[in-house]
């Protein structure tokens, strides 16, 4: 019998994001699905304008008070937040969803101090002093790694360095354990040292919380290094998903073959790197075929022209846990295809 500790904690169902403008709706998200358990990391790759954020803005339920139309469910250990109120969504944030941004400097206020937002972050959700809040407050900026933690505390953000910044948004978003953290672009500007710092800061706290962490980001080093599953997203769209040891070792999709070959190989300088050539498809007016297939080489595999008359669907052809939108994936045989 499944128990509810067998389901996902989180399940995303068909999700679409829109965004009305004078020049009609930008389709930002299409048709998104995932699921993550308890205590694992997923990360959304893609290129920049594919959707990686926006869905974590919809998981936030950042988009409600937007001209933004979402659909689809987002269903957070049963609970669907597209439906809650606005009230009962901020009532979770925090609690049960948290958020890492990718520019703490712009996240964080500048005018009260680091301990005192992380305090406020822990009042919202615990009926404590505003004194027993400052001391969780500073508790948690010693467990991330903040040297002087209560001298720190009473610093502006604009005092920390790159690094403890973000250190001191991991702590804000870490310090009521939620269930669910999101990490968007949490290490991008920063080098590259201080980036495996905190890269294994999150792994160590989240071992200690059990915490599930979407990690998006543009770096498939990173996502090789820390992530159980990824997502690979193109056009708004899902076009690959998988363990991270199957999709590295088997990309199925021509988009993730072409990101992983456009990867640099440390030590090896004797091959050029090779970019996709031409651009991501316009989100105002998506082509009635495969979104990738302007772009894909592969499309000669496939008879018909069907990769530019139809959207292919998203199916597994060897296992159903590493499922490809792509319609090589519906051929029994890929050789007949290249007769």
């Amino acid at each position: 019998m499944t128990t509810a500790t067998d389901q996902p904690l989180l399940r995303i169902r068909d999700l679409h994001v829109t965004f009305p403008t004078d020049d009609g709706l930008v389709h930002a998200v299409n048709g998104m699905d995932l699921t993550l358990n308890r205590g694992e990391t997923l990360g959304i790759v893609g290129e920049s304008g594919s959707g990686k954020t926006v869905t974590s803005q919809a998981l936030m339920g950042l988009l409600k008070e937007t001209r933004a139309q979402v659909t689809g469910e987002i269903l957070l250990d049963g609970t669907d937040l597209n439906t809650l109120s606005e009230d009962r969504m901020r009532a979770w944030r925090g609690k049960k969803i948290a958020m890492i941004f990718q520019d703490p400097l712009s996240a964080m206020h500048p005018f009260h101090t680091v301990g005192a937002q992380i305090a406020e972050a822990y009042r919202v959700h615990n009926q404590v002093s505003k004194k027993a809040a400052f001391d969780v407050a500073v508790d948690m900026l010693g467990r991330v790694g903040i040297p002087d933690p209560r001298r720190r505390a009473r610093a502006f953000p604009h005092e920390f360095s790159g690094g403890m910044r973000q250190r001191a948004m991991i702590a804000m978003a870490l310090v009521c354990e939620p269930e669910l953290l999101i990490a968007d672009e949490p290490t991008t500007a920063l080098d590259v040292t201080v980036q495996a710092q905190i890269l294994d800061l999150l792994g160590e706290l989240q071992q200690e919380t059990g915490t599930a962490v979407v990690l998006v980001t543009h770096d498939l080093g990173v996502v090789a290094e820390v992530c159980h599953h990824v997502a690979v997203m193109y056009g708004g769209q899902c076009v690959e998903r998988g363990s991270v040891r199957e999709l590295f070792r088997d990309p199925r999709h021509p988009y993730t073959q072409g990101l992983l070959a456009s990867m640099p190989t440390l030590g090896d300088d004797s091959e050029r790197l090779r970019p996709i050539p031409g651009f991501p498809p316009s989100l105002l007016a998506l082509p009635g075929g495969c979104l990738f297939a302007e772009r894909c080489p592969q499309t000669h595999r496939v008879p018909d022209g069907r990769c530019h008359a139809e959207r292919p669907a998203f199916l597994a052809a060897a296992t159903a846990d590493h499922p490809s939108r792509c319609h090589l994936e519906t051929l029994t045989d890929t050789a007949e295809a290249v007769r």
